[in-house]
This record gives structure tokens, sequence and C-alpha cells, in this order.
């Protein structure tokens, strides 16, 4: 068993009804050193409660939050980051959960290869009784601006990493752009210094609930965020000295935006 410490950061907020799956995924990992910490941010529900049943978290519950979900996301992971002490941070949001041998394989590929700096794993789609998996297909994959963007809780960084993108990548615009699209972003365009680990390792529980369900494909919400997108990955190309053009893809979703 490998010395390295794996850090997860769970981001949690009123998912109390999940959170047990997302910690008992954790401790029936086949990679034993591990430590958990869970940001709870502000949680109206049972989740605290839920949480404390587990002795080896490490509880940080916050108490004041923004109207943002990304931002407050964002705050979540860099306040948890603080508190960890691993050589290689997983990320978890507290409705997703680990296959038992995830946090092993990808402790293996990082210790195999000392140069790598993140993994990305994929994902299980997981509404309600519905499970299907996600399939690795590099064209489809990388076919605009930014890459595929893999779910936040199928990324692991090696720490120092970790706290270049945070400083490069998290900062308070662009409120419905996530980690996830920032991270992938980073990546595929600047660091380079990638793995995609072509096994499905992650559940990705979908709900009427999550924000995702409020952007469904083709509605004026999707439009509008994907307009949003495009404005975050030409501010992030004049901000790294990279030539932005307008694609199609940008053509159209500001030409639709106008009429909706």
């Amino acid at each position: 068993m490998s010395n390295i410490i794996a850090s997860v950061l769970i981001a949690s907020h009123n998912n109390g009804k999940f959170i047990n799956d997302c910690l008992e995924s954790l401790n029936g990992q086949s990679y034993k050193n591990i430590e958990v910490i869970v940001f709870d941010d502000c949680s109206q529900d049972n989740s605290i409660e839920e949480i404390k049943k587990f002795s080896n978290i490490n509880l940080i519950a916050n108490t004041k939050n923004s109207r943002f979900g990304s931002y407050n996301q964002m705050n979540a992971y860099k306040k948890a980051f603080k508190k960890s002490n691993g050589e290689v941070i997983f990320f978890l949001d507290s409705d997703d959960y680990f296959c038992k041998d995830k946090i092993e394989k990808v402790i293996n590929k990082f210790t195999l290869d000392k140069k790598l700096k993140i993994i990305f794993d994929l994902p299980i789609y997981k509404y309600e009784n519905i499970i299907k998996k996600k399939t690795y297909n590099k064209k489809k994959y990388f076919k605009n601006y930014w890459p595929f963007i893999f779910p936040q809780s199928c990324i692991s960084i090696r720490r120092d990493c970790m706290e270049k993108i945070l400083e490069e990548t998290c900062f308070k615009s662009f409120s419905n752009i996530w980690m996830d699209f920032r991270i992938s972003m980073y990546s595929y365009i600047i660091l380079k210094n990638f793995f995609i680990l072509n096994e499905n390792l992650t559940y990705y529980r979908q709900s009427n609930s999550s924000v995702s369900s409020k952007f469904q494909f083709l509605s004026k919400s999707w439009w509008k965020r994907r307009l949003e997108a495009h404005e975050y990955v030409k501010f992030f190309f004049k901000e790294n000295n990279i030539h932005h053009f307008k694609n199609l893809d940008y053509v159209i979703t500001i030409l639709i935006n106008k009429f909706i």
C-alpha cells in the first residue's frame, strides 16, 4: 500500500439524503491512507447530523455563503484544501460517490508517473433507478474551444498543481461557470499534463433538484449559460495570451441569445 495521503474534499449543501452513500463509499475504499474533509455550506436539512455519524470525518460547518452556487462551491473546496494534508486531492460532491477501488487506481497511476498532475476518470450517471456509463471517445471529447467537461467528482489533482489552479481559475467572475469547466479548460489549454483514466469510477448523480437540471438541453437557460461559457473562454484566452476566434458555435450562440 502506498504511503501517499489521499485527501478527499467534499462540498456539501442540503444533500442529507445522499451524503451517507458518499461517505460510506470512502470508508469502503480498497485504499486506506485517506483523509476526508467535508465543507458543509449552510445546509438547512439533516446533512450535519448525517455527517457527524462518521467519526473519521473532518467537518467544516460554514454559516455564510453567497447567492451563487458556483462561487460557494469554489469557496468550499478552497477552505477544505487549506485543511488538507494529502499529496493527491480528490474532489467529491456530496450527492456523488466513488467505486470501491477508485482511489487505489488513481494513486497507482500517480505513483507510476511522478510528473503527472491531473487525472480524470469517467462518470457513471445515476438518475433515480437508471444507471448509465459514459464511454470515452477522444474525438468526441475534444471538439470545441473547450474539452469534454469532466464532472467535479471525476477530477484528481496533485497538491502543487491544485494551488496553481485555485489561484489562476477560481476567481469571482462568470457565475454560471463552475470549477469542473475551469479545471478542464486549464488542463487542456494551459497545463497539457493530464491523463484520462478510461474507467467508470465515479457515480455522478442526476436529479430534478440538481443545478444541472435547470439547464435542459436547448432551453433558454442552456443557451444563456453557453454564451457565458464562450465569454469565459474568450477571457481565459486573453489572460493567457492565446488567440481567440469566433467559431460557428460562438456565432450561433450569440444570435440565438439575441432572440430569447
